[in-house]
């Protein structure tokens, strides 16, 4: 089973004359329950992919399916729904609304899918109670820590409960010991949860928790294989 499927996908950027090809015939598949680590030097293209992979972004050439639904095929208002209900985002910038509290960043995205108030309330609670911050949910974002931030973030992904899990450079702003914390509680829940994740990262040391990394070089893949065994 597939959750997501990149079929030879190709983004092409025009400006000032020039042509830039930032991905460039990708194929990919992200089965429910699996985490793909995408690797690679900066202005390899694992932004632009994953941006194409979650919707936010449409390929030049080539296709997304997310299940069954092709998303190159989609108009804007079907897209910008199936990013809404079934792609979970975590930003390595946080993307935390600074004037709400924990609960309430959680809250936004169950919000936007009209889930009725007492739902909401019992999945943002369950959210916070898996990233273990049960504790912190009237908090706002400046009286919080980098990595329990980030963990807000990932409980914000996960409460709308989609079936794909896109992170990009989710520890990049974190410290080594909060950096493992995170990528640890990300890897534990997309395998109790069977969301098909795929996330990018420069450290060595997290792409060992993967259950399958993809190495990008100037847009192409050249290389897709697993970890060594030691890392898990």
């Amino acid at each position: 089973m597939t959750t997501l499927r990149a079929e030879a996908v190709t983004r092409v950027y025009e400006g000032r004359g020039e042509a830039v090809t930032a991905v460039a015939d990708v194929s990919l598949d992200v089965a429910p329950g699996e985490l793909v680590v995408v690797t690679g030097r900066s202005g390899a293209g694992k932004t632009t992919l994953l941006n194409v992979l979650g919707g936010l972004d449409r390929p030049t050439a080539g296709r997304v399916l997310l299940g069954d639904d092709d998303l190159s095929s989609l108009d804007d208002d079907a897209l910008a729904a199936v990013r809404r209900d079934r792609v979970g985002y975590v930003f390595q910038s946080f993307g935390l609304i600074p004037v709400l509290s924990a609960a309430e960043n959680v809250e936004v995205p169950l919000r936007l899918q009209r889930v009725p108030a007492e739902e909401r309330d019992a999945r943002v609670a369950e959210a916070l109670e898996l990233v273990g911050l049960a504790g912190h949910a009237a908090q706002r974002p400046y009286e919080l820590s980098g990595g329990q931030q980030q963990r807000v973030g990932i409980a914000r992904a996960l409460a709308a409960r989609p079936s794909v899990l896109l992170a990009d450079e989710p520890t990049g702003q974190l410290d080594s010991g909060t950096a493992a914390t995170v990528m640890g509680l990300i890897t534990e829940l997309v395998h109790a949860k069977g969301v098909g994740a795929v996330v990018t990262t420069h450290d060595a040391n997290l792409v060992k928790r993967a259950d399958r990394v993809v190495e990008l070089h100037d847009g192409r893949v050249t290389r897709i294989s697993a970890p060594a065994p030691t890392g898990r």
